[in-house]
């Protein structure tokens, strides 16, 4: 496992854009995962779209190939220091970006998201660059 990928590559990816397709089906090669709050913000994109049954179809052939990481107290220690320390510098940004961010450092594996603008406040994220 190499990549976790956020949420607004995930949605691009279930909604068949090209670019999300071309993306992580390259990725994938060296490995992808999501977060659960990934999979959760996914499901509420599911449960209030306009076809929330062919889009959790849809959802659930994703994950029979890409692992879903749990979240645990390691994880959630990681969560507050890093929210600690971007609230001491007026910096501070969503929980949830918070917690995908604190997932792909205790993996030690890289984001991949377009949301760069929060998580590059991040110091020991590392994020994907494409080639």
């Amino acid at each position: 496992m190499t990549y976790v990928v956020d949420s607004d590559w995930v949605a691009d990816w279930l909604a068949e854009r090209p670019q999300a397709t071309r993306l992580l089906t390259d990725l994938s090669t060296d490995g992808i995962a999501i977060s659960l709050v990934t999979y959760g913000e996914i499901y509420e994109g599911i449960y209030y779209g306009r076809d929330p049954i062919r889009a959790a179809q849809v959802f659930r052939q994703f994950l029979r190939e890409v692992p879903v990481l749990p979240l645990h107290r390691l994880i959630l220690q990681r969560f507050a220091r890093i929210r600690g320390d971007l609230r001491r510098c007026g910096l501070i940004i969503g929980d949830p970006d918070i917690l995908i961010a604190a997932t792909t450092i205790h993996y030690g594996y890289t984001l991949v998201t377009r949301n760069r603008a929060h998580f590059e406040r991040i110091p020991e994220l590392q994020l994907y660059r494409p080639s």
